[in-house]
């Protein structure tokens, strides 16, 4: 069977429905391949699943120290089942939601995986889709656009392959039945430093190994050495410029054995678990890509700031392009990548206006460059800094750890970097990353009204820090 329509989407993540949805908005007639179930690795291995856990972790540890809020509670206790249980419930949840789109906006889903196919008998070009069924039949999708969506996996390393059962990557942790009595953790990055938050809330030992310098690599320093502080209070062990010997894992009595090394110090670590967090790799094989034209660069496909592959018709968005890995950042490329193929005003997007949030505890949160990278740009900058310490909100909510940094360029005065770290900041961010997209200045800022008591009025302390004029410290 042959389906002819406008635009073809192969791969129903974010950011494939996403551009599914804006397609069809604008009157296309519009197909969506999709392997596995729509909404993929955010909705099903990803984002969602994980900060479930995140929450409940979050709210065990606030019960149990509900006695500095003057409340005494006795016989908490985690049922690990009935956290799953819960995560599972808002992940179908939202994947009925996703299914609702598609159906309301007339989008038409094929099951199956999807090839790219070159030119032939039925198209004078490459870009058609063959895709093979559940039943093995064969379906072939004939589009005048198609977008690449393909997404990524959890990246491995040679000798540590996940197995389920002692080597686990993201997607088998969200699968856990019950929680190990201790873990090994090798990548403190973003999902490495969640999963070390998480964990050990539920009780589990934690201990983190990272090869660079300091947790969360890309990020601030002073907002790396603070998470790694806090982490530690908890009871987190933390090895930083630290690489483990793949060579020398090992199973012995139920336990996990590997060696580290840090310059020439030979560390011995063993847990019940051991969670490959190292960063995630594009799904770019057995797609068909090699019967395209299709340029990748470094694993990933290349595009250009509309999103088009090096065959114009066909466009990539998401992780399977590289840059910054988010689920909001693969939706915005699917509504430039749609608004382009249909002559739309599209409107691209600066990687330093893109918040990044991590949802350990205390939460982490960015938008622009570190202070690092904005010395190392030669740039003469001015930097306000607040502690939640000094913002009653904070102090009300009993969440007084971490600081608002913001970094402004000395000679335009325009805000180069925002950074934070506390309590709801991935909420904060977002009144960050607008405040750059508008140009804003830090004594524009510092001039906004912002409610009392709140934890957004660190924003307007920050800002007003920058030149030395705060109020409250």
């Amino acid at each position: 069977m042959t389906i002819s329509c406008d635009v073809a989407v192969l791969g129903g993540g974010t950011g494939g429905y996403v551009a599914a949805i804006r397609a069809a908005q604008l009157g296309k007639k519009v197909v969506i391949i999709e392997q596995d179930k729509l909404g993929g690795t955010c909705l099903h291995r990803g984002c969602i699943p994980s900060k479930a856990l995140l929450r409940s972790a979050e709210l065990f540890a606030q019960m149990k120290d509900s006695a500095s809020y003057g409340i005494q509670a006795e016989g908490i206790s985690l049922v690990f089942p009935k956290v799953q249980e819960r995560k599972q419930g808002i992940v179908d949840q939202l994947h009925k939601g996703v299914q609702y789109l598609m159906s309301k906006n007339k989008i038409q889903v094929v099951q199956g995986k999807g090839r790219v196919t070159g030119p032939s008998i039925f198209s004078p070009k490459s870009g058609a889709v063959a895709v093979e069924l559940s039943d093995g039949e064969m379906e072939t999708i004939l589009p005048t656009h198609l977008i690449i969506a393909t997404g990524s996996r959890p990246r491995t390393l040679p000798g540590l392959t996940p197995d389920g059962m002692y080597i686990l990557s993201s997607d088998e942790a969200l699968k856990m039945e019950e929680l190990p009595a201790s873990i090994l953790i090798v990548g403190g990055g973003v999902i490495g430093v969640e999963w070390a938050s998480l964990l050990n809330d539920f009780g589990v030992q934690v201990t983190i190994v990272e090869a660079a310098k300091q947790l969360l690599p890309t990020e601030d320093e002073e907002v790396a050495r603070e998470l790694q502080k806090q982490l530690q209070r908890r009871g987190v062990a933390v090895l930083t410029g630290v690489s483990v010997l793949t060579d020398t894992f090992d199973v012995q009595d139920n336990l996990v054995h590997i060696s580290a090394k840090r310059g020439e110090e030979l560390i011995d670590l063993q847990a019940d678990k051991l969670l490959l967090s190292i960063g995630r790799q594009a799904n770019v094989e057995n797609i068909g890509l090699e019967n395209t034209d299709i340029a990748l660069e470094n694993g990933f496909i290349r595009v250009n700031e509309s999103m088009q592959t090096t065959e114009p018709h066909i466009y990539a968005i998401g992780d399977c392009i590289g840059g910054l890995q988010l689920a909001h950042v693969a939706s915005h490329e699917g509504l430039v990548a749609v608004n382009h193929l249909a002559e739309e005003s599209a409107h691209g997007y600066n990687v330093h206006h893109v918040p990044r949030c991590v949802y350990t505890r205390p939460e982490v949160a960015s938008v622009g460059i570190t202070e690092k990278e904005a010395r190392e740009q030669g740039r003469e900058i001015k930097v306000g800094k607040v502690p939640f310490s000094a913002i009653g909100k904070a102090l009300i909510l009993g969440e007084r750890d971490g600081f608002v940094k913001i970094l402004s360029d000395a000679n335009t005065n325009d805000i180069v970097g925002v950074h934070m770290i506390g309590a709801h900041v991935t909420e904060l961010i977002s009144g960050a990353s607008l405040a750059q997209l508008l140009d804003a200045t830090p004594w524009e800022i510092g001039q906004a009204v912002f409610a009392h008591p709140s934890l957004s009025e660190i924003i307007g302390e920050a800002a007003l820090a920058v030149d030395g004029h705060a109020i409250g410290i």
